[in-house]
């Protein structure tokens, strides 16, 4: 598995997600912005908007891939979908509302695929690298649950991807971020439970390639 988990956006080392990638010039990446789902149209476009500049900015070549396009589809139409990238971006905001998205649309399943077989690079930041945890239970703390039902009239997903075998907890004594001060008490709360888990302050990526796993 190749992946590059973030705090906060591109974080402080954009320099190894594109080792990760190859050196070997454009690369198309999709961009998964579906944690946005709940916010108003305008404000998810410029958020599109601004993970595709700075993408752009790294000499990649982003496109987003919204996954409510292949809601109650076949999931093979999705698999095809991301098998023509060789990467993808899963930007940050309400880890309740991208799983949803990844389930419905079999996003989640063609993913971890593809992980498994090393045929995609995995990036992202906040919500994007928490859904990969086994389990989403203690987030509530920080993102509302509530959107999903309240969105598409559906049940919670608290079963993470299972990608990892610990929970990311992104912001974490990082006081710009106003969901620095929930995080805090969600690694605080994991730790006393015994619930793996890798702490990350914004600025810091989580990069795996194999079975090399660092902080940087």
């Amino acid at each position: 598995m190749r992946m590059y988990l973030s705090s906060f956006r591109l974080g402080d080392h954009p320099e190894r997600l594109r080792a990760l990638l190859g050196d070997s010039g454009p690369t198309d990446i999709a961009v998964i912005a579906n944690a946005m789902d709940a916010q108003p149209d305008n404000e998810r476009r410029a958020g599109v908007r601004r993970e595709i500049g700075a993408l752009a900015a790294l000499g990649l070549q982003p496109v987003e891939l919204d996954l409510r396009e292949f809601f109650d589809q076949r999931e093979d139409d999705v698999a095809a979908a991301l098998a023509r990238y060789p990467s993808v971006w899963v930007r940050g905001g309400n880890v309740f509302m991208l799983r949803h998205a990844l389930a419905r649309s079999g996003a989640d399943t063609a993913l971890t695929d593809l992980l498994r077989r090393d045929a995609v690079v995995y990036a992202g930041y906040s919500a994007g690298a928490c859904v990969l945890a086994p389990s989403l239970r203690g987030l509530e703390h920080c993102d509302d649950p509530q959107v999903v039902p309240g969105t598409y009239g559906e049940p919670v997903t608290w079963a993470g991807l299972g990608v990892l075998d610990h929970a990311i907890v992104p912001h974490v004594d990082s006081p710009d971020h106003p969901e620095s001060e929930a995080l805090n008490a969600v690694a605080a709360s994991y730790r006393a439970d015994g619930v793996p888990h890798q702490a990350l302050r914004d600025g810091q990526v989580l990069v795996i390639d194999g079975d090399d796993a660092h902080v940087h």
